[in-house]
């Protein structure tokens, strides 16, 4: 089954503990936590406090994608604020797959994302390395960006790439119902969608926009979209 990663960089962050709470209940398999130093990437989000903050609230798994320079210095905030995983731009810094071994050593796991403009061979030295690898499908920095189409090419050819090794496809960016079911298609594990999953702004709209990328992959209509007998059209 795909695995759908809502990014709480979507959330209401004046009221993130009950944010998370409602991703878990209304049906997320892991928990997206977007890390942002104003440096890698040009805007400021959250840090390890607030992994700490929210781990109380979810036992689901929080995937903390550290879009961050000077990763090896705070990887072990991570592991103690209650990261399950953490994923490491390739671009941040020279000693990616040391970067690697340290999260492991930590206990957790570890990916490596890449940008839109970075050569998918960067990953292949890293490939027996990591459990995932994360395509963005924007240029990192900001929610609610436009999705870049040619990563579907660049899934297909990661997925050959990686071959039968045991490692996640994950994407982030511009993920919606609209283009879920391609994605998988193309060899997609993981999706990570903020702005769809956290229309509406309530815990129902969050598990019917789950269920919709659902019911998008699976070729299916919602049930649960439709359940207290709202038609396709939105009359009652």
């Amino acid at each position: 089954m795909t695995i759908i990663a809502p990014s709480i960089l979507a959330a209401d962050f004046s009221r993130m503990g009950e944010e998370v709470r409602a991703l878990d209940e209304a049906g997320a398999d892991w928990i997206h936590v977007d890390i942002m130093d104003g440096h890698f990437v040009p805007n400021l989000t959250m840090g390890p406090a607030m992994v700490s903050a929210v781990r109380p609230y979810s036992d689901k798994r929080l995937d903390v994608h550290l879009m961050i320079t000077g990763v090896d210095a705070v990887l072990q905030q991570y592991a103690s604020a209650g990261a399950d995983s953490v994923t490491i731009h390739a671009e941040s810094g020279p000693h990616i797959h040391r970067s690697i071994q340290l999260a492991h050593d930590l206990g957790m796991q570890a990916g490596v994302a890449i940008n839109p403009g970075t050569p998918l061979e960067t990953v292949t030295p890293l490939l027996d390395d990591v459990e995932m690898v994360l395509l963005m499908s924007v240029n990192p920095g900001f929610g609610g960006q436009r999705f870049i189409p040619q990563t579907l090419d660049r899934v297909r050819r990661l997925r050959t790439l990686i071959g039968l090794r045991p490692v996640v496809i994950q994407i982030d960016g511009g993920v919606t119902a609209a283009n879920a079911a391609a994605l998988v298609a193309a060899g997609a594990d993981s999706l990570v969608a903020g702005s769809a999953v956290f229309a509406g702004g309530t815990p129902q709209a969050y598990a019917e926009n789950i269920e919709a990328i659902r019911c998008a992959i699976d070729g299916r209509r919602s049930r649960d979209l439709f359940r207290d007998g709202i038609t396709a059209d939105g009359a009652a």
